[in-house]
């Protein structure tokens, strides 16, 4: 027992020197906590702190729901200032010198949940009548008496109250009256200065308070803080946090934690910024011992000696309820080891315990390493190496019996492969966090099997980190680790991964095949990802935090911002904006709108497909019943004549015509020719070969149709129903075809006088009937404006005397009758 007893002396005694040279104050944790009442958008936040402020800024947007105009110098506020602003959550107006408030403000902002005032000259506590409102801070103010307005009873979801003055000297009996049946739950009284009266009862009545923090001095007033501690009884209070309990001049006598041992509901008690002697410490762990009290916290205290004997605490004979103890940034008075005589068998019940930010390097044999039921163990912030903490000297071979999570964050350790050696001597360990050292990944690591999460956060290892790790690990932390990438080979090293934290990194990809069956959380927030497709191989997944990466407002991101189901996103809509394109940058990703037609090619194409045959069926109709395909046959005809031109002027140069066109046609159409087409042709200065004008008499028929086929440019057929059952038009035909094969190859000329289907020719047609589907014809019809159409198609086709006057010729008929067409279709 006495080797015990002197290595806790010996494990305080270092502490205590070494924590001379440690002069960091406690960091205060920003509460973020109206964030996540009040802010769905970064756009909707205005800050206009330390702008020399003299009134609250004018024109200030409707859809406001943080507003920040601290650190200026507004005296009073008016109703006009907010008006408009019904979507004002949450209001922070400190260090302004605030001397007055209007009622009519909170009149224009019924949705505000927070309300910060502090740290001005406000000499009451003001009038506030909100029903929404859930904190409210009015501390350091000038009021010189807590008494509440009666308003306050109306603040139905009022949940946390700040109240502190150094003018307020005493706390009267009916101060608290309006709070009486407000759900309160925290209450944090006081300025930090020493109160002259406490009315016992005062806090009593505040049925609901479930922690309460009392930052005011006690120095020699023991019965007024008894007084205190038995209005908390009555209340029900479980959480008591004392601030700068005693000032450093104090001389600490009584026994103010006496009340202690009556008061059963109470689990936690933080004694925090504040002198502490030995004598005092003495007398509160033996009230501790003797109450229901399972939690005990020593936050950013001075201790000092001042009993000759040190801190002596022998054992006592009795169960004890304490099972958690936590000492955060401990400075020490004196330049000397502090005596400490304490039994380890008083704390043969922690479970618990912290030892952080006190300096601490070594780590004696034998202390709490053999605490039999200490479950955590919590030496972060400290100065530990991995033979500080595994001293050469001492023998590991049965140690932290119990030992489940180990916490050995911001200290020096190194040595990855080393730390994994000596973490089998523990037996029941399951959690290692190693975060913020100077981790190198300096050889082979071999992890016992039991231990299931590790951290290895802010340390430099890059993607290579992932071949170190157990395939036992379900939970790791790799945040800030310089890791560039995450790919399935890594993923399906851990097959019973089931949370994995990869923030602060350089990863741009999160690849779609990903795939960790067990997986239910995955946080990528802060890296460098542009988009997150369809997570499929993530099936359990219930939490993914993925904000504050570059994402771009694109198709890429319709599935995330459009179809995730965003209760997974806990940090939804506050952390995700767009970066790209310019037009949305610093756009929430919530207000980024897109559809998925736009976005899905193949829904596009469904899409897409009928409604291109519904308009293409539209356009068909309309061009039917416009006459397009006729007019479409005399333009493509037009462009045939065009594209042959040159070709059959370098044919026939050498070649010299009597007529411009042979016609043949059936002499029962006689009356057509005679008044229609011959008149109409030769009219315009073509040659015309007639046969019941221009045989000459005598000569064999057959000779007269080869003649003047010969003779013309052109053959020109009259089709008609007549023109089939005619044998001379026959031999014609014949003639005609046999000399467009071997000199002129478009030298036939169809005119479709009416309707002939092919398919009704005589067989002796075999050959019209091949013509017709291979080439084109011109058709005649009644309708006089299409005829101006037909008429200089068919001039066009015939002058070949002088091609620059066909085509000028061409180009007049057919500008006079595009109007003509364009009104007709």
């Amino acid at each position: 027992m006495s080797q015990q007893r002197t290595n806790v002396a010996f494990l305080i005694g270092t502490i205590a020197i070494l924590s001379l040279i440690n002069t960091d104050c406690v960091a205060v944790k920003e509460d973020e906590e109206e964030f996540i009442l009040c802010v769905t958008s970064r756009r909707r936040m205005q800050d206009h702190s330390y702008q020399n402020l003299t009134n609250v800024p004018s024109n200030l947007p409707n859809d406001t729901q943080y507003l920040d105009i601290s650190h200026n110098s507004i005296q009073r506020l008016n109703g006009a200032s907010f008006s408009g602003l019904s979507h004002l959550c949450c209001l922070k107006v400190t260090h302004c010198g605030l001397q007055d408030i209007s009622p009519s403000v909170f009149r224009h902002t019924p949705a505000l949940k927070v309300l910060n005032i502090s740290f001005n000259d406000l000499p009451i506590v003001p009038d506030i009548s909100l029903k929404q409102l859930k904190i409210l801070d009015l501390a350091y103010n000038l009021y010189n008496s807590y008494r509440i307005p009666a308003s306050f009873q109306n603040l139905a979801n009022l949940d946390v109250l700040s109240l502190g003055s150094p003018a307020a000297l005493s706390v009267n009996y009916n101060d608290f009256d309006p709070l009486s049946n407000v759900p309160l739950h925290h209450l944090v009284l006081g300025a930090g200065i020493r109160w002259q009266k406490y009315d016992s009862g005062a806090l009593a009545k505040l049925k609901s308070l479930k922690t309460l923090s009392v930052f005011a001095t006690f120095c020699g007033e023991v019965r007024m803080f008894e007084k205190l501690l038995a209005d908390v009884n009555v209340t029900g209070a479980k959480f008591l946090k004392f601030i700068t309990l005693f000032p450093d001049d104090c001389n600490v006598t009584g026994n103010f934690f006496e009340n202690l041992k009556t008061m059963p509901l109470v689990h936690n008690v933080t004694i925090e910024n504040t002198w502490i002697n030995s004598s005092f410490m003495e007398v509160l762990l033996k009230n501790v011992w003797f109450s229901s009290l399972y939690d005990l916290s020593f936050v950013n205290i001075t201790y000092n000696e001042d009993t000759p004997d040190g801190f002596q605490f022998h054992t006592i004979n009795h169960s004890v309820n304490l099972g958690s103890i936590t000492f955060n940034s401990v400075k020490h008075y004196q330049y000397k080891y502090p005596t400490i005589n304490m039994s380890i068998d008083a704390m043969s019940n922690l479970n618990y315990f912290k030892f952080s930010g006190t300096g601490m390097n070594i780590l004696p044999c034998k202390l709490l390493s053999v605490l039999p039921s200490l479950e955590t163990l919590d030496l972060s912030d400290n100065l530990l190496k991995d033979n500080g903490f595994w001293w050469y000297q001492c023998s590991y071979t049965s140690v932290f019996p119990k030992l489940r999570r180990l916490y050995l964050s911001k200290n020096r350790f190194s040595s990855l492969s080393f730390i994994s050696d000596r973490t089998n001597q523990m037996k029941t360990l399951e959690s290692l966090d190693l975060s913020f050292n100077s981790i190198s990944l300096d050889g082979e690591c071999s992890w016992p099997a039991q231990l299931t999460e590790l951290s290895l956060a802010n340390n430099n290892l890059g993607n290579s980190v992932f071949n170190y790790l157990s395939v036992n690990f379900e939970r790791i932390d790799l945040s800030k680790t310089g890791i560039i990438s995450i790919t399935q080979k890594d993923l399906s090293r851990f097959p019973k991964l089931t949370h994995l934290q990869l923030s602060s990194n350089s990863i741009q990809v999160i690849p779609a095949d990903l795939s960790a069956p067990f997986l239910l959380s995955l946080h990528v927030d802060q890296n460098a990802i542009t988009s997150i497709s369809k997570l499929a191989g993530l099936s359990k997944l219930q939490i993914l935090k993925a904000g504050n990466n570059p994402f771009v407002c694109s198709c890429d991101s319709y599935w995330f911002a459009s179809v995730l189901n965003k209760s997974l996103l806990p940090d939804w809509p506050l952390d995700y904006t767009c970066s790209t394109p310019p037009s949305f940058a610093g756009v929430s990703l919530s207000e980024y709108k897109t559809s998925e037609l736009s976005c899905d090619m193949w829904l596009q194409a469904v899409v897409a497909i009928p409604l291109i045959i519904i308009i293409s069926a539209a356009i068909g109709l309309v061009f039917y019943k416009c006459d397009g395909v006729w007019y479409t046959k005399m333009l493509w005809v037009w462009i045939r004549v065009q594209r042959r031109g040159k070709k059959s002027s370098n044919m026939l140069k050498n070649v010299s015509f009597c007529y411009h066109a042979f016609i043949s046609y059936s002499h029962q159409d006689s009356g057509w020719v005679d008044s229609r087409l011959v008149p109409s042709l030769e009219g315009a200065g073509l040659s015309l070969c007639v046969h019941e004008r221009d045989f000459v008499p005598g000569v064999w028929i057959i000779d007269n149709i080869i003649n003047c086929v010969e003779s013309s440019y052109k053959t020109l057929f009259i089709l008609s129903k007549h023109f089939v059952q005619s044998e001379w038009c026959n031999y014609e035909l014949f003639f005609a075809q046999h000399r467009a094969v071997n000199i002129q190859q478009d030298s036939l000329v169809f005119i479709l006088l009416e309707p002939i289907p092919t398919d009704s020719l005589p067989k002796k047609f075999l050959r019209l009937r091949s013509l017709l589907r291979q080439q084109t014809y011109l058709e005649w019809t009644n309708d006089e404006r299409k005829q101006q159409v037909f008429w200089a198609s068919l001039k066009s086709m015939l002058h070949v005397a002088d091609k620059s006057m066909v085509l000028k010729d061409v180009a007049l008929a057919i500008a006079d009758t595009a109007p003509l067409v364009t009104d007709q279709m």
